[in-house]
């Protein structure tokens, strides 16, 4: 028995040694060799300070500053939990969202949907729409839009709420990635956000359209990808620019 048991066995510890000591110790090591930055996170510093990663986005909602897009990984662009939301094209919950009690008995926003996504970009960022019903009767006493009274709108299965925007919506500016993290946004989306961004910051709409032009990548060995805009790169650039003024 024990001349059938001890190969198999010796087999699995040296398959252990090499495969899960041995190779990703040699492979860090390189990696840390020959791509030192990449290795460690490609982290982004300040000093000597870290403020991030260019490879991991992060959620920005002042008006001064550019967005990225939406993300479902945990509470939003936590890389531990990231992911997609795994909900389908016509799934009511993906286009419409849906809301829940919480342990206060208060009626939150449990998932804010495409459709609420599009008339805060809409509203953010001055592209005309079109309104089944005027917006006003779904802000708060502070002139805030009221989610929880939007969602359950559009979700009204008598007259729903009909919102269109009258300019094309760039789908990454309403739609999370699958992984929730990505760092990047379309040059579309960064263009219809640059009004709002110069407007914030008293500066020029060509000065703010400079920038994104700066920091628009090309695809990848110029065929692999799309053209995108780094949104905490962008945003840093943007500091550092108009602090000089």
């Amino acid at each position: 028995m024990w001349q059938q048991i001890l190969p198999g066995l010796r087999i699995k510890l040296f398959m252990t040694v090499v495969l899960g000591i041995i190779y990703p110790l040699a492979m860090t090591g390189l990696c840390r060799l020959l791509f030192p930055r990449q290795a460690n996170g490609s982290l982004i510093t300040q000093g000597d300070k870290v403020i991030g990663s260019e490879i991991i986005a992060q959620n920005f909602t002042k008006p001064e500053y550019f967005h990225p897009r939406p993300s479902v990984a945990g509470s939003g662009y936590d890389a531990t939990a990231s992911g997609g939301s795994n909900l389908g094209p016509t799934s009511a919950k993906l286009i419409r969202g849906t809301t829940k009690m919480d342990d206060k008995k208060n009626e939150v926003v449990d998932f804010d949907g495409i459709s609420l996504r599009i008339v805060h970009y809409c509203v953010d960022n001055d592209v005309p729409y079109e309104s089944s019903v005027p917006l006003d009767r779904f802000k708060t006493a502070n002139g805030d839009l009221d989610d929880v009274k939007l969602i359950k709108a559009f979700n009204d299965e008598k007259a729903p709420l009909v919102f269109t925007p009258r300019a094309p919506i760039p789908a990454d500016a309403v739609t999370a990635s699958a992984s929730g993290l990505d760092p990047h946004i379309s040059p579309e989306s960064a263009q219809l956000q640059s009004a709002r961004v110069a407007k914030a910051r008293g500066a020029s709409l060509d000065q703010i359209n400079r920038l994104v032009a700066q920091f628009t990548e090309p695809p990848e060995l110029g065929i692999l990808g799309e053209p995108r805009v780094n949104v905490l790169k962008l945003n840093l650039a943007l500091d550092r620019e108009l602090a000089r003024r």
